[in-house]
């Protein structure tokens, strides 16, 4: 079929790979980090001005890496809105991540529809912090005369592909990214524009939602623009997850996802109800607490880093000797327990070691997203097998304890831009599609990420005792709360 690219706009650069249409076999890369201006303090920027994505999309397809190409798709990150105008303007920059300023607004939000039960049934997810239709009530309060003039409303992947595409009169979106705005709803597969109104004060235009397989459109040049669809979404794709695998995502907080065959609603809003980029389901449960617990705890044994803090950790034994970490040191998500703190139980003169608390560490952070797997096995999600992302992953004592405390396979993928390798892997079949080569309801196959594989093996029955040790000290600390 030929060549097609991936391109990924994450929060602090832009990924492009140039795959084999028929292998996804990664021929050329290219990167350039976002020209953003840091605020004071640090951290990232709650407000960005789009042209940066432009900017550094053009400086990583610099030197010729898109010669060829046929077919571009586009990833970017989710929790992102870009307000325009009737004229096709930004009326700001765009509000992007996961703002702290809407916590109000999601508040508000929550109570206007009559609670979470309601959102759950209307959406599939209960308004949080980083969710565009909180920040649309966040714009409304905060910036009412931009909040008048906003008329057109894209995601960051939906402005990306406009542009793209010479800013045509028709905008488009996929089932996924529009799944996680707070105002479409993956079990209808229509948007709710009451909630935007509702959040934004007036009505707005929303992008087409278009199929997995479809084009948003051709470049005058003849160059294919695939739907695109949101950064989790793409990497899901990159990885080639399908029905019984899960994703368990290591980063400061953690998420669990995993394919499935019918959007889940929870009214308790520890499960997000996303569409995927195949036309399946993508349930999603967040923790937010999961590496910054081996941070803290390498800070506070005064270990340089995490691979020393794993080292220490292997010198103890599973169970740590009794210790028990609760790694609910920002509050908590799932279970649901924002102004609570973390436990440390079963304190013995024996277990005051700091091994013992090296180990507790990794189980406590596991152990949580253990929780989080059960939460979607108590739906009926089939999990056979984990694919373990971030670079925690990599840690021995992470890969020790994994596979007995989830009670399942574990993959640990070599490290590679999945999210662009599924932006590719989308545009090669639209690109299919439109030659009449692939059929829109079956992806292209692609060859597997190269993984390192890990059993429970022998070790199931004590990992087992090892989570029930954990899910007791729960219990007793936080009666009934999950």
């Amino acid at each position: 079929m030929g060549i097609v690219a991936g391109l990924d706009s994450s929060p602090d650069f832009t990924r492009i790979v140039v795959c084999d249409s028929d292998t996804g076999a990664v021929l050329r890369q290219g990167y350039a980090p976002h020209p953003l201006e840091s605020p004071e303090g640090g951290g990232r920027p709650a407000d960005v001005d789009p042209q940066a994505w432009l900017l550094s999309l053009g400086e990583a397809a610099g030197g010729g890496l898109l010669e060829g190409v046929q077919a571009i798709g586009v990833s970017a990150q989710a929790n992102s809105v870009v307000p325009l105008d009737a004229q096709g303007n930004t009326v700001r920059p765009a509000l992007v991540g996961g703002d702290k300023r809407s916590q109000v607004a999601a508040a508000d939000l929550i109570d206007a529809l009559g609670g979470r039960e309601a959102w759950a049934q209307a959406v599939g997810s209960v308004p949080q912090t980083g969710q565009p239709v909180t920040k649309l009530r966040w714009l409304a309060r905060s910036e009412p005369e931009a909040a008048a003039r906003t008329a057109v409303l894209l995601q960051a992947h939906d402005w990306l592909v406009w542009q793209l595409l010479g800013r045509p009169v028709r905008r488009t979106t996929d089932r996924g990214g529009a799944s996680g705005t707070g105002y479409w709803s993956a079990a209808t597969g229509g948007y709710r524009p009451d909630l935007v109104e509702l959040a934004l004060g007036h009505q707005a235009i929303l992008p087409e939602v278009i199929g997995p397989a479809d084009a948003a459109g051709t470049t005058p040049e003849g160059l294919l623009i695939s739907a695109g669809t949101g950064e989790t979404q793409a990497a899901a794709f990159g990885l080639g997850i399908g029905l019984g695998d899960a994703v368990v995502s290591l980063g400061a907080s953690g998420s669990v996802m995993a394919v499935h065959t019918e959007p889940l609603v929870d009214q308790s809003g520890m499960i997000t109800a996303l569409a995927d980029a195949t036309g399946m389901h993508l349930p999603v449960v967040t923790t937010l607490n999961a590496v910054r617990a081996l941070r803290g705890t390498a800070e506070l044994l005064g270990m340089p880093d995490l691979e020393s803090l794993s080292e220490l950790a292997m010198k103890s034994t599973p169970g740590a000797h009794g210790l028990v970490l609760l790694p609910y040191l920002e509050g908590e998500r799932t279970p649901n327990l924002p102004h609570t703190a973390g436990t440390l139980a079963g304190l013995r003169r024996e277990s005051m070691r700091p091994e013992h608390l090296a180990r507790a560490a990794f189980e406590g952070m596991l152990c949580g997203l253990a929780d989080a797997l059960d939460v979607l096995r108590g739906r009926g999600v089939d999990v056979r097998r984990v694919f373990l992302l971030g670079a925690a992953a990599e840690l021995p004592a992470v890969q020790a304890a994994a596979p007995a405390l989830f009670g399942t396979q574990v993959v640990v993928p070599q490290p590679a831009d999945y999210a662009a390798i599924g932006s590719a892997r989308q545009a090669a079949w639209a690109l299919g599609v439109s030659q009449g080569t692939l059929d829109p309801r079956t992806p292209p196959v692609w060859q597997g990420a190269v993984a390192q594989v890990l059993e429970p093996g022998a070790e199931l029955a004590v990992g087992q005792a090892v989570r029930q040790q954990y899910v007791s000290v729960r219990e007793q600390t936080h009666p009934g709360a999950l």
